[in-house]
C-alpha cells in the first residue's frame, strides 16, 4: 500500500527555500526584459530598468514585535535596498490594526516610522491603513524604493571565491532588541534591569545603510546581504546560494555581544540563528579589506573579518577556536520564535 504524502506544516518564519522553489518561483506572471534582478533565494530586492536608471524595490512585514514597529519596518526595508549599495528614498506602508484598537497605537506606529524616515532621509509617500478582523496584534508591511544609474549597484548574486567575508556590528542584533522589549519583565528578574535596558537599545543599531553606502563608495564589495530571519548562519547560506559559492567562517570572528549572549542563554537558543538585522554581510575584494575596515571604524561602525568565500558551493564550514572544522548548520525557523514561545519562570 502506498503511503499518503503529507504536505509540510509551516512553523513561524521564512518559508523554506525548497518550498519557494516549488510553489512560488514558478508562478511569477509574465517575463519582463526590464526586470534585471528578480526573485530568488538570498535576493533582498528587485531591480527594474527604467530608461537609463535602475529602480530597486523591496517589501517586508514586521510580525515579531509591537514595540516601535513603525521604526522596525522602515529600517528593515531600507536595509534591503542598501544591500545593493543604493540609497533608500521612498517608502509606503500597509498598516493592519486589530479590532478595538485605540488611536494611540496608530499614532505610536506613525511617529516611530516618521522618526526613522527622517533619520534616513526617506519620504513616506503612501500606503493603506485599516482595522482587520482576526488579528491578535498589529501587522505592518513596508515597501521601499531606491534609484541608481545603470551599473551603480551590486547584487547578492555576484560574490566571488576569494572574497573576504566581513560582518558589521555583530550577531543577533534585531532579535536581541525584540526579546528585550517583548519579554522585558521576566528578563529583568533573571538578568537585571541594566543589561535588559542596554539590549532594548539595540534597536538603534538596526540600520545598515551607512556602512553599505560607504562600502559602495569605496568600490570595495562584490556583494552584500542583510541577514534577517534565521540569523547570520542563514544569511551566510543565502549569499552562498545566491552566488553559487561556498564559505569558511571563523567562530572567533563572529562577534556576539554580552547582551545577546546572556539573553540567548536564558532562552537556550543559538545566537547565530537569531534574526540579525543591523548586521551586514559583505563580500569584500581582497585589495579593499584594509581600506573598508578603516573607513567603517572611523565612522564608529564596528566590523570583524569572519572568513572567506570558496569556489566549492558545497563547502559551508565553520572553524572552531580549537581548529576543528564542521558544517555551519542553518534552520528554517528563526530562534526568535522559539524564544517567544518559551515560558520563563519568574
Amino acid at each position: 500500500m502506498r503511503g499518503v504524502y503529507k504536505m509540510p506544516i509551516f512553523r513561524p518564519g521564512k518559508v523554506p527555500p525548497e518550498i519557494l522553489e516549488k510553489h512560488v518561483f514558478p508562478y511569477l506572471g509574465v517575463r519582463d526584459q526590464d526586470v534585471i534582478h528578480g526573485p530568488g533565494v538570498g535576493r533582498d530586492a528587485a531591480l527594474i530598468r527604467v530608461g537609463r536608471q535602475v529602480i530597486a524595490a523591496t517589501t517586508d512585514p514586521i510580525t515579531g514585535t509591537v514595540s516601535r514597529i513603525g521604526s522596525y519596518v522602515l529600517h528593515i526595508c531600507a536595509n534591503d535596498i542598501a544591500t545593493f549599495g543604493i540609497e533608500p528614498r521612498w517608502f509606503l506602508a500597509t498598516i493592519l490594526l486589530p479590532e478595538n484598537t485605540d488611536e494611540s497605537l496608530l499614532q505610536d506606529i506613525m511617529t516611530s516610522m516618521h522618526t526613522a524616515a527622517e533619520d534616513l532621509n526617506v519620504s513616506i509617500i503612501g500606503g493603506h491603513t485599516e482595522i482587520t478582523t482576526g488579528l491578535p496584534r498589529p501587522l505592518v508591511i513596508g515597501f521601499m524604493l531606491g534609484i541608481a544609474g545603470q551599473g551603480g549597484y551590486v547584487t547578492s548574486t555576484a560574490a566571488q571565491p576569494g572574497n573576504t567575508l566581513i560582518l558589521t556590528k555583530g550577531v543577533g542584533i534585531e532579535g536581541t532588541a525584540i526579546l528585550a522589549a517583548e519579554r522585558a519583565a521576566q528578563l529583568r528578574v533573571k538578568l537585571g534591569r541594566s543589561i535588559v535596558d542596554r539590549a532594548q537599545q539595540f534597536i538603534d543599531r538596526l540600520s545598515v545603510v551607512p556602512e553599505a553606502l560607504k562600502a559602495m563608495a569605496l568600490k570595495a564589495v562584490t556583494a552584500m546581504h542583510d541577514p534577517t530571519e534565521g540569523g547570520v548562519a542563514n544569511g551566510l547560506h543565502e549569499i552562498a546560494d545566491a552566488s553559487g559559492v561556498g564559505f569558511v567562517v571563523q567562530r572567533k570572528g563572529l562577534v556576539i555581544h554580552e547582551e545577546t549572549q546572556r539573553i540567548c542563554q536564558i532562552f537556550d537558543i543559538n545566537p547565530l540563528n537569531l534574526i540579525a538585522s543591523g548586521a551586514m554581510i559583505m563580500a569584500v575584494k581582497s585589495n579593499k579589506v584594509k581600506a573598508l575596515i578603516q573607513t567603517l571604524e572611523q565612522d564608529g561602525i564596528s566590523v570583524s573579518i569572519i572568513g572567506h568565500l570558496v569556489k566549492d558551493a558545497s563547502t559551508r564550514n565553520i572553524v572552531e577556536p580549537d581548529g576543528s572544522e564542521t558544517r555551519l548548520q542553518h534552520t528554517s525557523e528563526d530562534a526568535l520564535w522559539t524564544a517567544l514561545e518559551k515560558p520563563l519562570d519568574d
